[in-house]
């Protein structure tokens, strides 16, 4: 599989260069999982637009744990956006190839979730939201998911396929993303997550995942 590239190959020396490329930098509350299933998208999708090439940074790779709440990923994420933004314009960096900054993180049992949501648009930060997590993601790749989990991450992932294989094993296998599978789990999430009444916010409608934002918006790609 591709490797991340570091903080030496951001667009901003590309662009000396004069290739079209922008990076993008995510901040995953998952130490394994999100980065591993980052990767197998980056490796299996389609980009939506050829002549730009996207350079993929897991920001928090090294992170300890205590520094993966949503509130610290946010900090840290408009941290870096501050100092990303100010480059690129320094070196008059056309917007369109301005570098990205993403958080992906789940509701769980997390508090000051509409705080940290806050912040990241105040910030500029993007943020790929799940609730309960990431695993309902995962799930709408297999079949369509209805009802609620609680709040309960457990109920979600008993229902993969691979539950067993789950326990053990927290990275993302290419094998578990069916070929093809992305315009019907970007189908089935949009149809979950507007099965709630309107008036219910983001951060209240359990199951809820907008990953699909991080997929065409931040990796670029249209289908996998």
């Amino acid at each position: 599989m591709a490797r991340f590239r570091g903080k030496d190959s951001l667009g901003l020396s590309t662009e000396r260069r004069g290739r079209r490329r922008r990076v993008v930098h995510v901040f995953t509350e998952g130490r394994v999982t999100e980065p591993t299933y980052i990767e197998i998208v980056r490796d299996r999708g389609v980009r939506t637009d050829m002549s730009i090439a996207v350079e993929v940074r897991i920001a928090n790779a090294t992170a300890p744990d205590s520094r993966r709440t949503p509130m610290k990923l946010v900090e840290a994420a408009v941290k870096l956006m501050r100092d990303e933004a100010r480059d690129a314009e320094r070196n008059r960096l056309a917007k369109e190839f301005w570098p990205q900054v993403w958080c992906v993180f789940d509701r769980d049992q997390h508090e000051s979730i509409e705080t940290a949501l806050k912040h990241a648009r105040e910030g500029d930060v993007r943020v790929a939201f799940s609730h309960p997590c990431f695993e309902v993601w995962r799930l709408l790749h297999y079949k369509p998911v209805t009802g609620t989990f609680g709040g309960v991450c457990g109920l979600v992932a008993a229902r993969l396929p691979f539950a067993e294989e789950l326990a053990n094993m927290k990275m993302v296998l290419p094998e578990q993303i069916p070929p093809g599978s992305y315009a019907e789990t970007k189908r089935r999430a949009l149809q979950m997550n507007a099965s709630h009444d309107s008036h219910v916010s983001m951060t209240q409608r359990d199951p809820y995942t907008d990953v699909f934002t991080l997929v065409e918006d931040g990796l670029g790609m249209s289908s996998y």
